[in-house]
């Protein structure tokens, strides 16, 4: 099941209300389960470079199913999946992309946000994700 579009507003939507409120202009993107753009939101003011790295952190969260800051900690030199970003034509694994779970348990997409800090990153598609379902996937003997 993908994301609807409906859902995908309701997350991008939000994941704007959180970024007003820290002040902060932000690009916000959503994928489908298979890492198709879904719908996209780039506020004014932010920067143009990060319409690409939002798209990257939601694809890069819905291909290996937990957070990129998740996927950053494993890939750190000597971690399980140190040079992990040089594939799937470039990813990204700091904080700000977050998949988005159905009520059943299966990744429907994600969300990725750029434009600020990675807390502030974090913060705003923590927003968009939490607001359509839930964030993470139930336990699985690879995940962390």
């Amino acid at each position: 099941m993908h994301v609807t579009i409906e859902d995908a507003h309701k997350a991008i939507e939000a994941a704007r209300a959180k970024a007003v409120e820290l002040d902060t202009q932000m690009c916000i993107a959503v994928v489908d389960s298979g890492g198709n753009l879904k719908a996209f939101y780039r506020m004014d003011g932010a920067w143009v470079g990060s319409i690409d790295i939002a798209q990257k952190k939601a694809k890069t969260s819905v291909f290996f199913g937990m957070m990129t800051g998740q996927i950053g900690q494993l890939s750190q030199p000597g971690g399980p999946l140190f040079g992990i970003e040089h594939s799937n034509e470039g990813l990204i694994t700091f904080p700000g992309g977050i998949p988005i779970v159905d009520q059943d348990g299966e990744m429907s997409g994600a969300i990725g946000v750029s434009g600020s800090s990675v807390e502030n990153d974090h913060a705003v598609a923590l927003a968009g994700a939490s607001t359509v379902g839930a964030t993470e996937l139930p336990a699985h003997p690879w995940r962390t």
